[in-house]
């Protein structure tokens, strides 16, 4: 079977979606009724053995919507919209009082809604608002609670590269500017704290193009001064293709685990765009946060502790069967020194008697394309029509190891192919279908 990007095209849909057995940083996640979650620029809260995800739905003109988990890995939606409100950007929520609280961008204003419980629907609250103390307008919003005295903090970038930190009074209205960051053109702020510093994440300004995201340090968040900048991630990762957007502290029964939570955006921040969940890693003495990047991942939300996938069935792309120009050659960064080069539009490469379980699950791509956006991979089973990967993963090509949930027979007679179009190379070190 010679395969060819009209083939490829005709059978985009027919691929199975990415199922919530695992956190996949990039892939396109789905909710509990199979529509995709919609929830950009949002933030998550727990409330007693729920988590609540808001967000803006870019496929519903920006309104804010809501899911509901219990082990965030599966999202239901709740009563949507949150208000019949549109183009209200970034939108968190927030308790200061007996009432909650949504706080968006409206017209580069502060705009709040209110309701008696947190996924009930939510009516404005006030008119928009400029931001105290100066009356500047701004684009993205952020929340944190500190938990030495559960005060709600307002997070914005203001328009001249200021980002600012405002209290929430008790009856839910903007309250005085406690702190700001006037170190560069950063935006998309957000705040962990651990060990009594306070670690504040923030994105440069380069619109849906993903950008190394930075962290300052204070100890003392009214009022301190800012230390820093240090990169999140390695600088070349930009961020693992993504925009911070919240921090989420998970306190288990035997660890505390932090998680930060960003928009991997499409090229206008549109439908098409997902998410990248990580752990992180809090470097107390060296007051520095580290994204511990996982292909797969989830958390257990009771003990804290976080999981990766412990049985998986591996394929080397060098015992495979070749077609086209494909060929074996030496390869540094492949786990047997080898891999099939000269995939470049011209080349398959068949992994054939692949073991599965019957229905869907998840194999691991491991390949490398270069440069990292020159190339886009395909991929068919047992001679169906094939799928562009990079729409089911906005990892593809830019990462090592990229998953995607494929619909395998049970038992070992499966044939998975994989091919390219374009780029100057593609390396295929081999696959791993996961098992547990």
């Amino acid at each position: 079977m010679r395969l060819n990007y009209k083939t490829f095209a005709l059978g985009a849909a027919s691929v199975a979606q990415a199922a919530n057995s695992w956190i996949v940083p990039g892939a396109a996640w789905m909710s509990t009724s199979n529509t995709k979650i919609d929830a950009h620029g949002g933030m998550v809260y727990k409330q007693g053995n729920t988590f609540y995800w808001v967000g803006q739905s870019a496929s519903h003109n920006e309104q804010p919507y809501m899911y509901t988990s219990t082990n965030l890995l599966d999202w239901t939606p709740a009563s949507n919209p949150k208000n019949s409100i549109q183009y209200m950007w970034r939108p968190k929520v927030a308790k200061p009082n007996g009432n909650w609280w949504i706080y968006g961008q409206v017209d580069r204003n502060v705009q709040a809604m209110k309701a008696t419980t947190i996924d009930a629907s939510y009516a404005l609250s006030g008119g928009k608002v400029t931001l105290p103390p100066s009356g500047y307008t701004y684009s993205d919003t952020g929340m944190f609670r500190d938990d030495a005295d559960q005060t709600w903090y307002l997070l914005t970038s203001a328009d001249h590269n200021t980002v600012q930190v405002n209290r929430i009074n008790a009856d839910g209205t903007v309250g005085d500017r406690v702190n700001y960051l006037a170190k560069g053109a950063y935006e998309a702020p957000g705040i962990l704290k651990a060990n009594g510093i306070y670690y504040l994440v923030v994105s440069g300004k380069t619109g849906w193009r993903s950008n190394p995201n930075q962290v300052f340090w204070t100890d003392k968040l009214v009022g301190g001064s800012w230390n820093g900048p240090v990169g999140i991630a390695p600088e070349a990762e930009k961020t693992y293709n993504s925009q911070n957007t919240f921090e989420l502290t998970v306190v288990g029964s035997k660890k505390t685990t932090y998680i930060y939570m960003g928009d991997s955006w499409d090229s206008k921040g549109g439908p098409d765009s997902n998410y990248v969940w990580l752990p992180i890693g809090v470097d107390t003495s060296g007051k520095k946060l580290t994204l511990e990047y996982h292909a797969q991942w989830k958390i257990d939300v009771t003990t804290g502790e976080v999981q990766v996938p412990s049985l998986k069935r591996r394929y080397e792309a060098e015992h495979a069967a070749l077609e086209g120009r494909a060929a074996i050659a030496r390869c540094e960064h492949c786990v047997s020194s080898r891999g099939v080069h000269q995939l470049n539009g011209d080349g398959l490469v068949k992994f054939k008697n692949v073991t599965g379980l019957g229905g869907l699950q998840w194999v691991q791509f491991h390949y490398r394309v270069l440069p990292s956006s020159s190339a886009e991979a395909w991929v068919s089973v047992n001679e169906g029509h094939a799928v562009n990967i990079s729409t089911l993963n906005h990892r593809a090509g830019f990462h090592d190891v990229v998953p995607i949930q494929l619909d395998l027979n049970e038992g070992s007679e499966n044939t998975v192919t994989f091919g390219t179009s374009g780029g100057e190379d593609v390396v295929l070190d081999g696959i791993e279908v996961v098992e547990d």
